[in-house]
């Protein structure tokens, strides 16, 4: 297992967590703005996070 990623881009407002880097073959879309990446296996690699800093705000804000 390699060690988890995550990047930012501001421009795009896009959380990408990478998980593996093994090659994607498939995506699920969870919500709106979630999509999460599997392997061959089904397992999960990598999950990307579309409007994210509304995403946080939100989640901050339910944790509060």
């Amino acid at each position: 297992m390699n060690k988890p990623k995550i990047t930012y881009f501001e421009q795009e407002d896009i959380l990408h967590l990478v998980i593996s880097d093994e090659p994607e073959s498939n995506s699920l879309e969870l919500s709106l703005n979630i999509t999460v990446e599997l392997n061959d296996d089904g397992e999960l690699i990598g999950i990307e996070i579309l409007n994210a800093s509304a995403f946080i705000q939100d989640m901050a804000c339910r944790l509060g």
